[in-house]
């Protein structure tokens, strides 16, 4: 059994934090899709993303058509109002944790690696504090459900899909890490894992290779906090 070890009121105050800026970005992205539904009912699709609604918002209220009666645009100008006062209240908690992972300095250790900025750090040091309840870095990718389950039987051992147990929210986070990790190719060869991602990225799927990187991130990020170094793409090879 894996005891959970008691956290600091630092700690605390920090999960606090992000167990309600997760709250309202959940709520803004219900609020979003609640828009785009009304739309798309009424024969006006907008494209993907919130970037594009917000865009095209301002003129198809200012311009309705016909098949937009009086009572849905004062709704979806409500609905919009909603997703302006959530925009605030994200933006500031966001600043808010952003200042106390800079003032952290294991969370300043964690940003020093690729894929980590203040919310990924700040959300693990909260979560496990320096790392105490692991042994090695495999076993903190397995709580975080990042490993493949094991179907095992006679000789054979057959991996499938990840667990996914343990904690969802930072799981989400280091995938998301390791998505915008991808996205810049042309920075693979600093981090000392190029030639893996080169490699892996011509044999594997981009869900998997998005996984799979994942959990190199948190057992790099584990390393890091456990023996309190910074990141060093040299000693990549030799972490836990």
């Amino acid at each position: 059994m894996r005891f959970v070890p008691l956290k600091s009121a630092e700690q605390l105050d920090l999960q606090a934090l992000h167990r309600v800026r997760s709250r309202l970005v959940t709520q803004r992205t219900a609020v979003i899709n609640q828009i785009r539904g009304f739309l798309l009912e009424r024969g006006l699709p907008v494209r993907q993303g919130a970037a594009a609604l917000r865009l095209a918002l301002p003129q198809i209220l200012s311009a309705p058509k016909d098949n937009l009666s009086p009572r849905v645009i004062q709704l979806i100008q409500d609905l919009a109002e909603d997703w302006r006062h959530l925009d605030r209240r994200v933006a500031s908690m966001t600043k808010e944790i952003n200042e106390l992972a800079d003032q952290d300095p294991h969370c300043r250790r964690l940003m020093s690696a690729p894929g980590v900025g203040p919310i990924i750090s700040s959300a693990m040091v909260a979560a496990i504090g320096t790392g105490d309840a692991f042994h090695k870095g495999r076993d903190f990718a397995a709580w975080l459900g990042l490993v493949p389950k094991q179907i095992s039987t006679g000789d054979r051992t057959i991996l499938g899909r990840i667990s996914r147990r343990g904690n969802r929210y930072l799981r989400t986070l280091f995938i998301q890490g390791a998505r915008a990790v991808l996205l810049q190719r042309q920075s693979w060869p600093r981090h000392g894992f190029g030639a893996w991602l080169e490699a892996a990225s011509k044999r594997l799927h981009s869900n998997v290779l998005v996984v799979a990187l994942a959990a190199k991130l948190a057992r790099m990020a584990w390393s890091m906090l456990a023996k309190g170094r910074d990141y060093d793409a040299n000693l990549l090879g030799r972490t836990a």
